[in-house]
Protein backbone atom coordinates (compact mmCIF):
# COMPACT_ATOMS: atom_id res chain seq x y z
CA UNK A 1 0.00 0.00 0.00
CA UNK A 2 1.28 3.45 -0.99
CA UNK A 3 -0.24 6.71 0.26
CA UNK A 4 0.14 10.11 -1.45
CA UNK A 5 -0.98 13.60 -0.53
CA UNK A 6 -2.95 14.94 -3.51
CA UNK A 7 -4.94 17.82 -4.88
CA UNK A 8 -5.42 21.15 -3.18
CA UNK A 9 -3.04 20.54 -0.30
CA UNK A 10 -0.10 19.99 -2.67
CA UNK A 11 -1.15 22.84 -4.94
CA UNK A 12 -1.58 25.38 -2.14
CA UNK A 13 1.68 24.41 -0.44
CA UNK A 14 3.54 24.97 -3.71
CA UNK A 15 1.88 28.39 -3.99
CA UNK A 16 2.90 29.27 -0.46
CA UNK A 17 -0.71 29.35 0.73
CA UNK A 18 -2.10 27.99 3.98
CA UNK A 19 -3.18 24.37 3.62
CA UNK A 20 -6.61 24.03 5.20
CA UNK A 21 -7.37 20.37 4.59
CA UNK A 22 -5.52 17.34 3.29
CA UNK A 23 -6.76 14.62 0.95
CA UNK A 24 -4.89 11.41 0.30
CA UNK A 25 -5.00 8.75 -2.39
CA UNK A 26 -4.22 5.13 -1.56
CA UNK A 27 -2.58 3.03 -4.28
CA UNK A 28 -2.29 -0.77 -4.23
CA UNK A 29 -4.81 -1.42 -1.50
CA UNK A 30 -8.38 -2.55 -0.99
CA UNK A 31 -11.44 -1.53 0.99
CA UNK A 32 -10.97 -4.50 3.27
CA UNK A 33 -7.39 -3.57 4.14
CA UNK A 34 -8.33 0.00 5.07
CA UNK A 35 -11.24 -1.18 7.21
CA UNK A 36 -8.90 -3.58 9.01
CA UNK A 37 -6.59 -0.64 9.77
CA UNK A 38 -9.44 1.22 11.47
CA UNK A 39 -10.48 3.57 8.69
CA UNK A 40 -14.18 4.50 8.53
CA UNK A 41 -15.86 4.34 5.12
CA UNK A 42 -17.94 7.38 4.15
CA UNK A 43 -17.97 7.36 0.33
CA UNK A 44 -21.28 6.88 -1.45
CA UNK A 45 -20.28 6.43 -5.11
CA UNK A 46 -16.72 5.19 -4.53
CA UNK A 47 -14.58 4.20 -1.54
CA UNK A 48 -13.61 7.19 0.61
CA UNK A 49 -12.43 6.68 4.17
CA UNK A 50 -11.69 8.82 7.21
CA UNK A 51 -8.41 8.25 9.01
CA UNK A 52 -9.05 6.90 12.53
CA UNK A 53 -6.97 9.66 14.16
CA UNK A 54 -6.62 12.67 11.85
CA UNK A 55 -10.03 12.26 10.13
CA UNK A 56 -8.40 13.28 6.84
CA UNK A 57 -10.03 11.77 3.73
CA UNK A 58 -8.36 8.81 2.07
CA UNK A 59 -9.66 7.53 -1.28
CA UNK A 60 -8.68 4.41 -3.14
CA UNK A 61 -7.06 5.20 -6.49
CA UNK A 62 -9.74 5.01 -9.16
CA UNK A 63 -10.59 5.37 -12.82
CA UNK A 64 -13.72 7.01 -14.22
CA UNK A 65 -15.34 6.05 -17.51
CA UNK A 66 -18.10 8.04 -19.22
CA UNK A 67 -21.17 5.85 -19.82
CA UNK A 68 -24.07 8.35 -19.99
CA UNK A 69 -24.72 12.09 -20.46
CA UNK A 70 -24.41 14.53 -17.57
CA UNK A 71 -22.07 14.81 -14.65
CA UNK A 72 -23.36 11.64 -12.98
CA UNK A 73 -22.93 9.46 -16.07
CA UNK A 74 -19.69 7.77 -14.97
CA UNK A 75 -18.70 4.23 -14.15
CA UNK A 76 -16.02 4.05 -11.45
CA UNK A 77 -13.30 1.41 -11.26
CA UNK A 78 -11.10 1.10 -8.20
CA UNK A 79 -8.77 -1.43 -6.68
CA UNK A 80 -5.10 -2.28 -6.23
CA UNK A 81 -4.58 -2.45 -10.00
CA UNK A 82 -5.22 1.31 -10.53
CA UNK A 83 -1.97 3.29 -10.66
CA UNK A 84 -1.29 6.72 -9.24
CA UNK A 85 -0.87 8.26 -12.70
CA UNK A 86 -4.21 6.79 -13.79
CA UNK A 87 -5.87 8.32 -10.75
CA UNK A 88 -4.29 11.72 -11.41
CA UNK A 89 -5.34 11.57 -15.07
CA UNK A 90 -9.04 11.72 -14.17
CA UNK A 91 -8.65 15.07 -12.40
CA UNK A 92 -9.79 18.33 -13.92
CA UNK A 93 -6.78 20.68 -13.93
CA UNK A 94 -3.06 20.00 -14.01
CA UNK A 95 -2.54 22.09 -10.87
CA UNK A 96 -4.87 19.68 -9.05
CA UNK A 97 -3.14 16.57 -10.46
CA UNK A 98 0.07 16.68 -8.43
CA UNK A 99 0.80 14.08 -5.75
CA UNK A 100 3.39 14.08 -2.99
CA UNK A 101 4.92 10.97 -1.43
CA UNK A 102 5.67 10.76 2.29
CA UNK A 103 9.31 11.70 1.66
CA UNK A 104 8.24 14.91 -0.11
CA UNK A 105 8.87 13.71 -3.67
CA UNK A 106 6.42 15.17 -6.19
CA UNK A 107 4.63 12.99 -8.73
CA UNK A 108 3.67 15.42 -11.48
CA UNK A 109 3.02 13.53 -14.73
CA UNK A 110 0.86 16.26 -16.30
CA UNK A 111 2.94 19.38 -15.68
CA UNK A 112 0.99 20.87 -12.82
CA UNK A 113 4.01 22.48 -11.18
CA UNK A 114 4.95 24.12 -14.47
CA UNK A 115 1.42 25.50 -14.82
CA UNK A 116 1.47 26.77 -11.23
CA UNK A 117 4.61 28.71 -12.02
CA UNK A 118 3.09 30.03 -15.27
CA UNK A 119 -0.21 30.83 -13.50
CA UNK A 120 -2.23 28.75 -15.98
CA UNK A 121 -5.45 26.79 -15.44
CA UNK A 122 -5.12 23.92 -17.93
CA UNK A 123 -7.09 20.71 -18.34
CA UNK A 124 -5.32 17.40 -17.68
CA UNK A 125 -6.65 15.44 -20.65
CA UNK A 126 -9.34 15.42 -23.36
CA UNK A 127 -11.53 13.57 -20.84
CA UNK A 128 -12.16 17.02 -19.34
CA UNK A 129 -15.13 17.38 -21.71
CA UNK A 130 -16.93 14.41 -20.18
CA UNK A 131 -18.01 16.28 -17.03
CA UNK A 132 -19.90 19.61 -17.39
CA UNK A 133 -19.28 20.46 -13.73
CA UNK A 134 -15.69 21.12 -14.75
CA UNK A 135 -16.80 24.26 -16.56
CA UNK A 136 -18.06 25.61 -13.24
CA UNK A 137 -14.97 24.40 -11.40
CA UNK A 138 -12.57 26.11 -13.79
CA UNK A 139 -14.53 29.35 -13.37
CA UNK A 140 -14.40 28.90 -9.58
CA UNK A 141 -10.64 28.31 -9.59
CA UNK A 142 -10.27 31.39 -11.76
CA UNK A 143 -12.10 33.32 -9.02
CA UNK A 144 -9.99 31.77 -6.27
CA UNK A 145 -6.66 32.50 -7.92
CA UNK A 146 -7.47 35.74 -9.73
CA UNK A 147 -5.35 37.72 -7.27
CA UNK A 148 -2.40 35.45 -8.06
CA UNK A 149 -2.56 36.22 -11.77
CA UNK A 150 -3.97 32.91 -13.02
CA UNK A 151 -5.74 32.69 -16.37
CA UNK A 152 -7.51 29.90 -18.25
CA UNK A 153 -5.37 28.29 -20.96
CA UNK A 154 -6.74 29.09 -24.45
CA UNK A 155 -7.08 25.41 -25.32
CA UNK A 156 -9.03 24.77 -22.10
CA UNK A 157 -11.32 27.72 -22.81
CA UNK A 158 -11.95 26.28 -26.27
CA UNK A 159 -12.89 22.91 -24.78
CA UNK A 160 -15.32 24.69 -22.47
CA UNK A 161 -16.88 26.52 -25.44
CA UNK A 162 -17.22 23.22 -27.27
CA UNK A 163 -18.99 21.71 -24.27
CA UNK A 164 -21.43 24.62 -24.18
CA UNK A 165 -22.12 24.37 -27.91
CA UNK A 166 -22.79 20.63 -27.62
CA UNK A 167 -25.29 21.23 -24.82
CA UNK A 168 -23.25 19.45 -22.14
CA UNK A 169 -23.73 22.35 -19.74
CA UNK A 170 -27.51 21.98 -20.09
CA UNK A 171 -27.21 18.79 -18.03
CA UNK A 172 -26.08 20.66 -14.90
CA UNK A 173 -28.60 20.33 -12.10
CA UNK A 174 -29.59 23.44 -10.11
CA UNK A 175 -28.08 22.18 -6.86
CA UNK A 176 -24.62 21.84 -8.41
CA UNK A 177 -24.80 25.24 -10.11
CA UNK A 178 -25.64 26.85 -6.80
CA UNK A 179 -23.04 24.84 -4.88
CA UNK A 180 -20.26 26.06 -7.17
CA UNK A 181 -21.64 29.62 -7.19
CA UNK A 182 -21.74 29.76 -3.42
CA UNK A 183 -18.12 28.63 -3.24
CA UNK A 184 -17.10 31.19 -5.86
CA UNK A 185 -18.83 34.01 -3.99
CA UNK A 186 -16.56 33.38 -1.00
CA UNK A 187 -13.51 34.26 -3.07
CA UNK A 188 -11.90 37.68 -3.32
CA UNK A 189 -12.09 37.35 -7.11
CA UNK A 190 -15.75 36.28 -7.17
CA UNK A 191 -16.51 38.40 -10.24
CA UNK A 192 -14.02 36.34 -12.26
CA UNK A 193 -16.31 33.32 -11.89
CA UNK A 194 -18.97 35.07 -13.95
CA UNK A 195 -16.45 36.52 -16.42
CA UNK A 196 -15.09 33.08 -17.23
CA UNK A 197 -18.58 31.61 -17.58
CA UNK A 198 -19.46 34.40 -19.98
CA UNK A 199 -16.24 33.97 -21.95
CA UNK A 200 -17.03 30.32 -22.67
CA UNK A 201 -20.75 30.96 -23.28
CA UNK A 202 -21.97 29.08 -20.20
CA UNK A 203 -23.35 32.15 -18.44
CA UNK A 204 -26.34 32.32 -20.79
CA UNK A 205 -27.19 28.75 -19.79
CA UNK A 206 -26.68 28.79 -16.02
CA UNK A 207 -27.43 32.48 -15.35
CA UNK A 208 -29.34 33.85 -18.35
CA UNK A 209 -30.66 36.75 -16.25
CA UNK A 210 -27.09 37.98 -15.63
CA UNK A 211 -25.93 37.28 -19.18
CA UNK A 212 -28.81 39.43 -20.48
CA UNK A 213 -27.35 42.50 -18.75
CA UNK A 214 -24.28 42.68 -20.98
CA UNK A 215 -24.71 45.08 -23.87
CA UNK A 216 -27.57 46.92 -22.15
CA UNK A 217 -26.68 50.63 -21.84
CA UNK A 218 -27.31 52.94 -18.89
CA UNK A 219 -27.17 56.77 -18.80
CA UNK A 220 -23.52 57.75 -19.09
CA UNK A 221 -23.89 60.68 -16.68
CA UNK A 222 -24.78 58.25 -13.86
CA UNK A 223 -22.85 55.24 -15.16
CA UNK A 224 -19.56 56.10 -16.87
CA UNK A 225 -19.05 52.38 -17.54
CA UNK A 226 -22.40 52.44 -19.47
CA UNK A 227 -22.78 48.66 -19.89
CA UNK A 228 -25.09 47.15 -17.25
CA UNK A 229 -23.24 43.82 -17.20
CA UNK A 230 -19.93 45.57 -16.60
CA UNK A 231 -21.57 47.59 -13.82
CA UNK A 232 -22.99 44.43 -12.25
CA UNK A 233 -19.58 42.78 -11.90
CA UNK A 234 -18.08 46.04 -10.62
CA UNK A 235 -20.80 46.07 -7.95
CA UNK A 236 -19.93 42.50 -6.99
CA UNK A 237 -16.27 43.52 -6.67
CA UNK A 238 -17.25 46.34 -4.34
CA UNK A 239 -19.48 44.03 -2.31
CA UNK A 240 -16.52 41.70 -1.81
CA UNK A 241 -14.55 44.63 -0.40
CA UNK A 242 -17.41 45.74 1.86
CA UNK A 243 -18.61 42.43 3.28
CA UNK A 244 -17.43 38.85 3.79
CA UNK A 245 -21.05 37.64 3.72
CA UNK A 246 -22.15 35.70 0.66
CA UNK A 247 -25.72 36.95 1.01
CA UNK A 248 -24.59 40.55 0.59
CA UNK A 249 -22.42 39.64 -2.39
CA UNK A 250 -25.21 37.76 -4.13
CA UNK A 251 -27.73 40.55 -3.50
CA UNK A 252 -25.29 43.01 -5.04
CA UNK A 253 -24.86 40.72 -8.05
CA UNK A 254 -28.58 40.47 -8.84
CA UNK A 255 -29.78 43.93 -7.79
CA UNK A 256 -30.21 45.16 -11.38
CA UNK A 257 -31.60 42.07 -13.11
CA UNK A 258 -34.66 44.04 -14.21
CA UNK A 259 -32.53 46.15 -16.56
CA UNK A 260 -32.03 43.09 -18.72
CA UNK A 261 -35.73 43.15 -19.62
CA UNK A 262 -36.06 46.88 -20.36
CA UNK A 263 -37.47 47.35 -23.88
CA UNK A 264 -34.79 48.74 -26.20
CA UNK A 265 -37.02 51.69 -27.03
CA UNK A 266 -36.57 52.88 -23.43
CA UNK A 267 -32.76 52.60 -23.36
CA UNK A 268 -30.69 53.95 -21.73
CA UNK A 269 -33.41 54.60 -19.13
CA UNK A 270 -34.76 51.72 -17.05
CA UNK A 271 -37.99 52.88 -15.48
CA UNK A 272 -39.58 50.13 -13.39
CA UNK A 273 -36.54 47.88 -13.43
CA UNK A 274 -36.75 47.41 -9.66
CA UNK A 275 -40.03 45.51 -9.68
CA UNK A 276 -39.09 43.59 -12.82
CA UNK A 277 -35.93 42.56 -10.98
CA UNK A 278 -37.96 41.30 -8.03
CA UNK A 279 -39.88 38.96 -10.36
CA UNK A 280 -36.68 37.69 -11.93
CA UNK A 281 -35.13 37.01 -8.53
CA UNK A 282 -38.22 35.03 -7.52
CA UNK A 283 -37.91 32.89 -10.65
CA UNK A 284 -34.16 32.47 -10.15
CA UNK A 285 -34.70 31.45 -6.53
CA UNK A 286 -37.18 28.77 -7.60
CA UNK A 287 -34.93 27.45 -10.35
CA UNK A 288 -31.77 27.19 -8.24
CA UNK A 289 -33.61 26.48 -4.98
CA UNK A 290 -31.87 29.39 -3.29
CA UNK A 291 -31.81 29.52 0.51
CA UNK A 292 -34.47 31.89 1.84
CA UNK A 293 -31.96 34.34 3.31
CA UNK A 294 -30.37 34.86 -0.11
CA UNK A 295 -33.74 35.27 -1.80
CA UNK A 296 -35.19 37.66 0.77
CA UNK A 297 -32.18 39.95 1.00
CA UNK A 298 -31.82 40.07 -2.79
CA UNK A 299 -35.49 40.99 -3.13
CA UNK A 300 -35.16 43.89 -0.68
CA UNK A 301 -32.07 45.25 -2.43
CA UNK A 302 -33.58 44.93 -5.91
CA UNK A 303 -36.80 46.66 -4.85
CA UNK A 304 -35.37 49.46 -2.70
CA UNK A 305 -31.84 50.32 -3.89
CA UNK A 306 -33.14 53.45 -5.64
CA UNK A 307 -34.88 54.54 -2.43
CA UNK A 308 -31.69 54.02 -0.44
CA UNK A 309 -29.63 56.09 -2.88
CA UNK A 310 -32.12 58.98 -2.53
CA UNK A 311 -32.34 58.72 1.27
CA UNK A 312 -31.51 62.37 1.95
CA UNK A 313 -34.29 63.53 -0.40
CA UNK A 314 -37.06 61.52 1.26
CA UNK A 315 -39.77 62.86 3.53
CA UNK A 316 -40.16 61.29 7.01
CA UNK A 317 -43.30 59.45 5.91
CA UNK A 318 -41.48 57.88 2.96
CA UNK A 319 -38.53 56.91 5.14
CA UNK A 320 -40.77 55.25 7.70
CA UNK A 321 -42.71 53.43 5.01
CA UNK A 322 -39.44 52.13 3.58
CA UNK A 323 -38.28 50.92 7.01
CA UNK A 324 -41.55 49.08 7.52
CA UNK A 325 -41.57 47.48 4.06
CA UNK A 326 -37.93 46.44 4.44
CA UNK A 327 -38.79 44.92 7.86
CA UNK A 328 -35.97 46.97 9.35
CA UNK A 329 -37.36 46.93 12.89
CA UNK A 330 -37.68 43.17 13.20
CA UNK A 331 -34.65 42.29 11.04
CA UNK A 332 -31.96 44.91 11.75
CA UNK A 333 -29.12 42.61 10.67
CA UNK A 334 -30.70 41.97 7.26
CA UNK A 335 -31.36 45.71 6.93
CA UNK A 336 -27.65 46.35 7.55
CA UNK A 337 -26.79 43.79 4.87
CA UNK A 338 -29.14 45.51 2.41
CA UNK A 339 -27.48 48.87 2.98
CA UNK A 340 -24.06 47.33 2.33
CA UNK A 341 -25.28 45.93 -0.98
CA UNK A 342 -26.67 49.35 -1.90
CA UNK A 343 -23.36 50.97 -1.09
CA UNK A 344 -21.66 48.45 -3.36
CA UNK A 345 -24.10 49.47 -6.11
CA UNK A 346 -23.17 53.11 -5.70
CA UNK A 347 -19.43 52.40 -5.67
CA UNK A 348 -19.57 49.93 -8.54
CA UNK A 349 -19.20 52.57 -11.24
CA UNK A 350 -16.16 53.58 -13.27
CA UNK A 351 -14.19 56.27 -11.47
CA UNK A 352 -16.56 56.39 -8.49
CA UNK A 353 -15.28 53.41 -6.55
CA UNK A 354 -13.99 55.51 -3.65
CA UNK A 355 -16.79 58.04 -3.33
CA UNK A 356 -18.37 58.48 0.13
CA UNK A 357 -21.73 56.85 0.76
CA UNK A 358 -23.28 58.68 3.73
CA UNK A 359 -26.71 57.18 3.00
CA UNK A 360 -25.79 54.01 4.86
CA UNK A 361 -24.93 55.78 8.10
CA UNK A 362 -27.92 58.11 7.77
CA UNK A 363 -30.40 55.28 7.28
CA UNK A 364 -28.95 53.37 10.22
CA UNK A 365 -29.53 56.50 12.32
CA UNK A 366 -33.06 56.88 10.97
CA UNK A 367 -33.84 53.27 11.75
CA UNK A 368 -32.39 53.52 15.27
CA UNK A 369 -34.30 56.74 16.01
CA UNK A 370 -37.58 55.17 14.96
CA UNK A 371 -36.88 51.83 16.66
CA UNK A 372 -36.21 53.61 19.96
CA UNK A 373 -39.89 54.68 20.05
CA UNK A 374 -42.07 52.08 21.73
CA UNK A 375 -45.54 52.03 23.21
CA UNK A 376 -45.62 53.32 26.78
CA UNK A 377 -47.35 51.62 29.71
CA UNK A 378 -49.98 54.38 29.53
CA UNK A 379 -50.60 53.60 25.88
CA UNK A 380 -50.97 49.91 26.57
CA UNK A 381 -53.45 50.44 29.40
CA UNK A 382 -55.57 53.15 27.78
CA UNK A 383 -55.67 52.36 24.06
CA UNK A 384 -56.72 49.52 21.81
CA UNK A 385 -54.32 47.88 19.37
CA UNK A 386 -55.20 50.06 16.37
CA UNK A 387 -54.81 53.31 18.29
CA UNK A 388 -51.52 52.15 19.84
CA UNK A 389 -50.18 51.43 16.35
CA UNK A 390 -51.37 54.83 15.13
CA UNK A 391 -49.74 56.68 18.03
CA UNK A 392 -46.52 54.70 17.65
CA UNK A 393 -46.50 55.59 13.95
CA UNK A 394 -46.90 59.29 14.68
CA UNK A 395 -44.15 59.30 17.31
CA UNK A 396 -41.77 57.52 14.97
CA UNK A 397 -42.54 60.03 12.24
CA UNK A 398 -41.73 62.84 14.66
CA UNK A 399 -38.46 61.19 15.67
CA UNK A 400 -37.43 60.77 12.04
CA UNK A 401 -38.41 64.35 11.23
CA UNK A 402 -36.33 65.64 14.13
CA UNK A 403 -33.31 63.63 12.98
CA UNK A 404 -33.81 64.74 9.40
CA UNK A 405 -34.00 68.43 10.40
CA UNK A 406 -30.67 68.29 12.18
CA UNK A 407 -28.90 66.24 9.51
CA UNK A 408 -27.01 68.12 6.85
CA UNK A 409 -27.80 66.45 3.55
CA UNK A 410 -24.91 66.02 1.11
CA UNK A 411 -25.29 66.48 -2.60
CA UNK A 412 -27.45 63.60 -3.91
CA UNK A 413 -25.37 60.78 -5.47
CA UNK A 414 -26.01 59.22 -8.84
CA UNK A 415 -28.39 56.28 -8.75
Amino acid sequence: MQVYLVGGAVRDALLGLTVKERDWVVVGSTREELLQRGFREVGRDFPVFLHPETHDEYALARLERKVAPGYRGFAVEFGPQVTLHEDLARRDLTINAIAQSPDGTLEDPYGGKRDLEARVLRHVSPAFVEDPVRVLRVARFAARFAAHGFHVAPETMQLMRDMVERGEVDALVPERVWQETEKALREAGAAEFFRVLRACGALRTVYPEIDALFGVPQPANWHPEIDTGVHTLMVLEQAVLLSPENQVRFAALVHDLGKGTTPKAQWPGHRGHEERGVLLIAALARRLRLPNDYRDLSTIVARFHGIVHRAFELRPATLLEFLEKADAFRRPQRFAQALLACEADSRGRAGLENQPYPQRGYLHAVRDAAAAINATDEDLSALDGARIAQRLHQRRLAAIAELRDRTEAPAPPAS
